[in-house]
């Protein structure tokens, strides 16, 4: 099982990036995946998720409204869609995966995703 995100990059505030997480190795579609971020000193921030078998997909308060997540089950590939870019955003972004259907309250919890990605950085300029 393998995740590879990528897609991070320095843009200026109010800008636009699109992070891509791309499976390997297992069956992604029956996967719940989601989003994560962490910044120096900080605590990995939880930002957006999709159950296998469908149902809501939450966003953390900090980025609702700005980022998307979708997903492409034929390209075993998950998408970030992040609009709307501020400085605060600048972390490395990973990708994360578990192979259960995880209910929605546990959804941005890390500790219940069993395989993740490598990170991406994105830097947000002022």
């Amino acid at each position: 099982v393998q995740l590879q995100a990528s897609g991070g990059g320095l843009v200026q505030a109010g800008g636009s990036l699109r992070l891509s997480c791309a499976a390997s190795g297992f069956a992604w579609g029956s996967y719940s995946v989601a989003w994560f971020r962490q910044a120096p000193g900080k605590e990995r921030e939880g930002l957006s998720c999709i159950r296998s078998g469908g149902g809501g997909s939450p966003y953390a308060d900090s980025v609702k409204g700005r980022f998307t997540i979708s997903r492409d089950n034929a390209k075993n590939t998950m998408y970030l869609q992040m609009n709307s870019l501020k400085p605060e955003d600048t972390a490395v972004y990973y990708c994360a995966a578990r192979s259960t259907r995880i209910v929605y309250s546990m959804c941005l919890d890390p500790t219940v995703y069993v395989y993740w990605g490598q990170g991406t950085l994105v830097t947000v300029s002022s």
